[in-house]
């Protein structure tokens, strides 16, 4: 099978998944401030996380690209939403357009449609510095996501089986690139033990891709004669993944994913200590549903959706979001506690 030809089935099967809530959000409930002293007028959702200046917490994350001219499509219509909306936006794996030059228009199509927006290229762990380079300049780049997919590998026929050395090939990629690395899941979550190890080499960005959204093992087996059915439920769900990985250090950047669709889960997920979040199969579905100007209107109101509920809770700006209390409960608390991790500092903040 054709890499593009892969492509296209996963955005298939993609569209076909439907929502399991074992993110864990219903895990979190806001404690109610009756006196929040704040106006509409005073929110922001202006934010920094180190050198990238976000005018929105929301990104659309990786989906696509090198599947020819449908996903040039795709992802041109993605640029554009980013474009208006002032988000961030990442492209699929660009492996396919380091191996065919031809497809590089399905990624070199979002820095086109957004010369000014902020992009972040895309490549697995496999990749080397001097690929990362060509990825970077590619959609002249301001970040660079490396993707973490080993169950997805394994359950993928034609996938890859070897993954030692990933962990020195990130570190020689930090250490060679002007720009942030923000190393991300792919639906499977992060634990402390994996954070720890990446900061240890200088990643300062961590994209959680918990479990609960896009089950790219179910994908996979969808595509195999004999199914790895124990994958389907593999993973760390998303809100213990953001707890996990915050708990290594306050400093460290986290973006949040994995089944995120709605306003309340993205306030939830920046109150829990993510830093943004990145949202996929929401701008998928909704690109090739409605299109364009519909999903504009619907992203427009998850802004407004934000705002509304940082007003409630008295917090003008994502930085003070990430101070209000909240309570913490079900398997996300049960799961933490085992851990380690005391889940009551979160109803303690102030």
């Amino acid at each position: 099978m054709t890499r593009a030809k892969r492509k296209w089935e996963h955005i298939k099967y993609a569209l076909l998944e439907t929502e399991t809530n074992s993110h864990g959000f219903s895990d979190v409930s806001f404690i109610h401030q009756s006196l929040p002293d704040i106006a509409l007028k005073d929110v922001s959702l202006n934010h920094h996380v180190g050198e990238l200046s976000l005018s929105s917490p929301i990104f659309i994350n990786a989906m696509t690209g090198g599947g020819g001219s449908r996903t040039t499509d795709i992802n041109g219509q993605l640029a554009i939403i980013a474009r208006e909306m002032g988000l961030a936006m990442a492209v699929g794996s660009q492996m396919a357009a380091l191996k065919d030059f031809n497809e590089r228009k399905s990624y070199q199509i979002v820095r086109k449609e957004n010369p000014f927006g902020i992009i972040y290229a895309n490549l697995g762990s496999e990749a080397t510095v001097d690929q990362a380079k060509m990825a970077v300049e590619m959609v002249e780049a301001n970040a660079l996501q490396i993707h973490l997919n080993v169950v997805q590998e394994i359950t993928m026929p034609e996938g890859d089986r070897d993954f030692s050395g990933a962990l020195s090939r990130i570190e020689r990629i930090v250490k060679s690139l002007n720009i942030p690395v923000i190393v991300k899941e792919v639906g499977f979550g992060m634990s402390r033990e994996t954070v720890l190890k990446l900061k240890s080499i200088g990643v300062s960005v961590i994209d959680v891709g918990g479990f609960g959204g896009t089950n790219f093992a179910s994908i996979e087996n969808a595509r195999r004669d004999d199914t790895l059915s124990f994958f389907n439920d593999w993973g760390i769900p998303t809100t213990i993944s953001i707890v996990e990985a915050k708990s290594i250090s306050p400093s460290l950047a986290i973006f949040a994913s994995g089944g995120i669709n709605n306003s309340l889960d993205i306030v939830k997920s920046i109150a829990l200590g993510a830093d943004a979040v990145g949202m996929a199969g929401f701008f998928l579905k909704q690109i090739l549903e409605s299109g364009i100007e519909e999903t504009l209107v619907k992203t427009r109101k998850l802004h407004d959706d934000i705002k509304y509920m940082m007003l409630a809770l008295g917090a003008c700006n994502i930085n003070a979001l990430q101070t209000v209390p909240l309570i913490v409960s079900g398997y996300t608390h049960h799961w933490l506690n085992e851990r380690g991790i005391d889940t009551k500092k979160y109803s303690q903040k102030r």
